[in-house]
């Protein structure tokens, strides 16, 4: 049974460097190629962009951590939800200190939905960065605790097209490239640990997902410039394999923001998304 004790656990800071050869492999990792300059190329004219989905790479470590003195094993863990919030644009060069902490342990009978909210400061002490990581670790619920709040609804406007939509494919080795920025799990390279798992083959990370969605939201709602994003959350509702075509949508609903949603060919793969766009 997983310790409900342990919410309210902070630990950290956990230092992450930036390099921009990191910073390339995430993006080549999330699909930008050459055609995106100011991505891939750390001499680009006016300096080196970072994606703001980024904001999931320093706390990988923090995230491992947790797991352990949860004792927590990574086979029992979906990622359920992720949400990033920007308080300013990541810088390309210098650190990140990140703490982690656990914010609720909640019973869902079947598993346990562990939630983690992180923050990374740059070495000034500013706030930089935010995130909430929302775990479902199978076979550790049903202790009869608190089953936690219920979910905002995000419902998709039915009544109009939406504002931007932006189609990006995929290639055959996205998540043997995406897995280099520190999600090693098998489960994304390995066809026996896919089929184990129950997939026909290895599928795409879903914070690879969340970055394929970042990148439409920056080019369809805030024309490029990673200054304006200020957060986004989303649901995995579905699973993306290596070579799909990923479309997101969003519809405008005021004062900056909007309902997102992301599909494949075959279904939705993030749902009761948002996204913060300032003018």
């Amino acid at each position: 049974m997983i310790d409900v004790n342990q919410v309210g656990l902070t630990i950290g800071p956990f230092e992450h460097r930036l390099h921009w050869r990191d910073i390339i492999l995430y993006h080549l990792g999330i699909g930008f190629g050459a055609s995106d300059l100011d991505y891939v190329y750390e001499r680009a004219e006016g300096g080196l962009k970072v994606c703001p989905s980024y904001a999931v790479i320093p706390v990988f470590q923090p995230f491992f951590e947790v797991l352990e003195k949860l004792k927590i094993d990574l086979k029992t863990v979906l990622h359920g939800e992720e949400a990033i919030r920007l308080h300013a644009p990541l810088p390309s060069k210098g650190k990140l200190l990140s703490t982690v902490k656990v914010a609720g342990i909640y019973d869902k009978k079947k598993a346990a939905l562990v939630v983690l909210d992180t923050e990374s400061t740059d070495e000034k002490g500013a706030l930089v960065c935010a995130t909430r990581m929302s775990l479902f670790c199978r076979g550790l619920g049903g202790w009869g605790g608190d089953p936690g709040p219920k979910a905002e609804a995000v419902p998709v406007p039915k009544d109009k097209s939406p504002d931007f939509e932006v189609s990006y494919r995929t290639t055959e080795d996205q998540a043997a490239i995406y897995r280099l920025s520190g999600d090693v799990n098998p489960l994304h390279i390995d066809p026996k640990a896919a089929e184990a798992a129950g997939f026909p083959r290895p599928i795409l990370h879903g914070l690879c997902t969340f970055g394929f969605a970042t990148r439409a939201i920056l080019a369809g709602a805030c024309g490029g410039d990673v200054s304006r994003f200020k957060a986004f959350q989303g649901r995995f509702a579905d699973v993306v394999y290596p070579g799909d075509t990923i479309t997101t949508r969003g519809w405008h609903v005021g004062d900056g923001r909007y309902v997102i949603e992301a599909a494949t060919e075959r279904s939705v793969v993030l749902s009761h998304a948002l996204a913060e766009v300032a003018p």
